[in-house]
């Protein structure tokens, strides 16, 4: 990668904000993208230089694993540098240096720089010593490395071998090194040939359009025009799974940031849209608006553990809080702060809003329940146990002709259940769990 900001003199500005928005994510438990929106230091690095410093953060997140084995064998030593800050203008090195392809000496100067910067001129020495003996090896290194195994939490890669067998649970710790592809969905699905050809994309089976990770999303034509958005390929097909709901009403659930909201609403439903959170409403509403579909939309902020309606709804889509582990490729922060006990209290959560939910629904009518986890606790046996629990509940199995094609994706219950490794030749997909249910008493 280019880095933009090495031959400038404020090119240490830009390495100083990665530092601070990685200790933020490690030190303090930030999710990355609330950072991106929020940052002061963020918000202030001039444009030309964001990307540069989100590609910085998000590869030392991704690669955390590699980047301390490298660091450690470089200090010849197992402890961690101390401080923390050091620790942390380190790995923004090595990721510019062994991932990113910025040249050594424009990342050991600036590293130097930092260290200063930072009250940690002592140990400007040792910053320049680590950075360019890594520099050395790390060629010779990298193959050596078991980079699955070293970039995911030891909880989580036994949770996928405990549910999908070791050699998937490689393959899916694999997938998620790759950067996600920027998938869109369209508001008139009708023009999908017409909007491949002008934002350079492929259209994929399910009606998403794809092009490659990287630039402005803002800058693309449409965008102001609210003529399509962002959601992973993954995430728009349960929308798709009503049916025609033209006409009708469907209650959203977990609704924000909107995206299967506003593709309900292009599909000619009328929907409540119910979040808990105020701020991701402010969200939503935003983003309604850009794309012209508010007026379909009324928005509720309540929670939908207990929020009843007045009358019975024909059509329930429940996209469950959840440890968002399918979304690894890109939101590598993930890993990092999602713990074993996050799943428990997500999985409770989830059956909670979810009794909740089928009490919402008017006898004959469907209700679709999905997360963006690849944790079986919070897909397959969260309903498992909800259908042993509840009577006059059935499933609706799937057919692979309703998601493109992807058979694979397709469980022995029909449910679907997509990994991070299929459609892997058009660039993967998010892992995702969904499943259809009817009340039928």
């Amino acid at each position: 990668m280019v880095d933009p900001a090495s031959q400038r003199p404020e090119g240490i500005a830009a390495r100083k904000v990665a530092v601070d928005l990685l200790a933020q994510v490690l030190d303090k438990g930030q999710p990355l993208d609330s950072l991106l929106d929020s940052d002061p230091g963020f918000r202030a690095t001039v444009t030309r230089d964001r990307a540069f410093v989100r590609m910085i953060v998000s590869t030392a997140l991704r690669r955390l694993g590699q980047i301390d084995a490298l660091i450690a064998r470089a200090m010849d030593r197992a402890e961690a540098p101390h401080p923390p800050l050091l620790r942390h203008i380190l790995r923004v090195g090595v990721a510019q240096i062994a991932f990113m392809a910025v040249p050594t000496y424009a990342v050991v100067d600036t590293a130097v720089r930092l260290a200063e910067d930072k009250n940690l001129s002592r140990q400007k020495g040792l910053v320049n010593a680590v950075l360019r003996r890594v520099a050395d090896d790390y060629l010779a290194v990298l193959p050596k490395q078991d980079e699955g195994r070293l970039n995911t939490p030891d909880w989580l890669l036994q949770s996928w071998i405990a549910d999908y067998g070791m050699r998937r649970a490689g393959e899916i710790a694999q997938a998620n090194l790759s950067e996600a592809p920027l998938d869109i969905t369209l508001r008139d699905p009708d023009s999908q040939s017409y909007w491949a050809g002008r934002l350079d994309a492929v259209a994929l089976p399910m009606g998403t359009l794809r092009r490659p990770a990287g630039g402005m999303v803002y800058e693309l034509p449409g965008y102001d025009e609210g003529l399509w958005w962002v959601q992973d390929a993954a995430a728009s097909l349960p929308a798709t799974l009503f049916g025609d709901i033209e006409g009708a009403m469907v209650l959203d659930l977990c609704a924000a940031p909107g995206g299967k909201t506003a593709q309900l609403a292009a599909l000619g439903a009328d929907i409540v849209a119910l979040d808990r959170s105020v701020t991701r409403l402010k969200r939503l509403r935003e983003n309604l608006d850009r794309l012209k579909l508010a007026e379909k939309v009324r928005v509720e902020a309540a929670d939908a553990g207990v929020w009843q309606p007045k009358e019975k709804a024909d059509f329930v889509m429940l996209d469950a809080p959840c440890t968002a582990t399918g979304t690894i490729r890109r939101h590598p922060d993930v890993l990092h702060l999602k713990t074993p006990q996050d799943m428990a209290r997500l999985c409770e959560t989830q059956a909670r809003i979810l009794r909740n939910a089928s009490a919402m629904l008017a006898p004959g009518g469907t209700l679709i329940y999905c997360t963006c986890s690849l944790q079986k606790d919070e897909g397959e046996r969260q309903i498992d146990a909800f259908l042993a629990a509840e009577d006059g509940f059935s499933r609706v199995p799937v057919d692979p002709s309703e998601i493109g094609g992807l058979a694979e994706a397709v469980t022995a219950e029909g449910d679907v259940r997509l990994l991070p490794d299929h459609f892997a030749p058009q660039g993967g997909i998010d892992g995702f769990y969904i499943c259809r249910l009817r009340k039928t008493g």
